[in-house]
């Protein structure tokens, strides 16, 4: 299995460690490659830490180990992408040194990883817990190791914040965002070579649930279904102290309903985005403009209560509060709308519970396809795992 760990500094994105491969090359060396992931918005600089410290333990005494670096240093690394760096720990002096059996390797922390350690090589097999404090590598959990066939599944990653969250007293109490991308072209994240400019075609898929859960039967209000093809600057441009990056891509939406519930539109978009640090904290600013395109049948007006431009903000740390706000805006006719997702990682209030908590507020014009012409307030707080 794949056993992960996760650091986060203040200023810089966070970082999420993932063992990839642990193997002996001989009985007495083992070599762990660790990819470090990149799991911001934004390119961020990595630089792996020379040496890690554990102990290795076979039955009830433990012995001291130093994974020695023995891969790259210092790299730029694209938002969702990786860098992988080998590690090494001598075990010639160690009481496992040659012998089957398991074993278990701890960090200075009290993470730690049980695995088998047979003559021929070590697998690892189970993995602690996650990080509770930024600045530290931290407890680590365990993750499950791609089937056999899944060449692919690491293009696979996460996109726009996923939660559920819930606010009473109206006809859409409960939201729920699921999301996803998925990389086209090249290995994801691959760090050993210059990005092309196909790494950055990606097909992206996003569902929002609205769920009136007060109602007899608790239907669904409304779910609104995003697929969308997505071109992500691959390596986004380093000016001063700012670093540029965007997207653009052409979006379908639709609620999936007939007759007069129906809604689709389809639209191009392009949103360039600009991140910099103020003290601890980490602001990202990016404009967006669209335009509608194909058959509006089913909402005809539907750009006078969106217009055609909007403003993504977001400010915050990685191990504590960030805020995050999209809004649109038709000049015209002065309709649009802002939403507001703010969250906070709970492992800094209940350690070792790997959620965080999510505040989300709506106010304007169309917060679902079906109420794209109706003035909304919505108010909910829940959980999520994803910002």
């Amino acid at each position: 299995m794949i056993a992960a760990l996760s650091f986060a500094s203040p200023a810089a994105a966070a970082v999420e460690m993932l063992i990839g491969s642990v193997s002996a090359d001989d009985g007495n060396t083992v070599v762990v490659d660790i990819r470090f992931l990149n799991t911001d918005r934004a390119s961020v600089e990595i630089a792996p830490p020379e040496q890690l410290n554990a102990s290795l333990a076979r039955g009830a005494e433990p012995a001291m180990v130093v994974l020695e670096r023995i891969g790259p240093g210092t790299a730029t690394v694209p938002a969702g992408g990786f860098l992988q760096v080998r590690y090494r720990a001598d075990l010639q002096t160690k009481a496992t040194a040659g012998a089957a059996g398991t074993a278990t390797l701890s960090l200075a922390n009290g993470s730690a990883f049980a695995f088998a350690l047979p003559a021929g090589g070590v697998d690892i097999a189970t993995a602690g817990p996650v990080p509770t404090t930024p600045g530290e590598v931290a407890e680590s959990f365990a993750t499950a190791s791609p089937e056999p066939g899944n060449a692919f599944i690491g293009n696979l990653s996460t996109y726009e914040p996923m939660y559920a969250v819930y606010g009473p007293g109206t006809n859409s109490a409960a939201k729920v965002q699921l999301s996803l991308k998925y990389q086209l072209f090249g290995v994801a994240g691959s760090a050993d070579r210059e990005p092309s400019w196909l790494d950055g075609l990606h097909f992206a898929y996003t569902q929002r649930l609205f769920w009136d859960v007060g109602k007899r039967s608790s239907p669904f209000r409304n779910v609104d279904y995003m697929p969308e093809l997505v071109y992500i600057l691959p390596k986004p441009l380093s000016i001063g102290d700012v670093m540029v990056g965007g997207q653009a891509g052409l979006m379908h939406q639709s609620n999936g309903r007939d007759g007069v519930d129906s809604r689709s539109l389809n639209m191009i978009y392009i949103q360039p985005v600009a991140t910099m640090t103020l003290g601890a904290y980490r602001v990202s600013v990016g404009p967006r403009l669209w335009a509608f395109v194909g058959d509006r049948g089913d909402n005809p007006d539907i750009g006078r209560f969106r217009g055609n431009t909007g403003l993504f903000a977001e400010i915050g740390t990685d191990g504590g509060l960030r805020v995050t706000t999209n809004t649109r805006l038709n000049p015209g006719s002065g309709k649009g709308s802002i939403d507001v997702l703010a969250s906070y990682p709970i492992n800094r209030l209940v350690p070792k519970l790997n959620l965080y908590v999510f505040g989300q507020g709506f106010v304007g014009y169309g917060e679902n396809l079906l109420d794209y012409n109706r003035h909304q307030t919505r108010l909910r707080v829940g959980l999520g795992f994803v910002r």
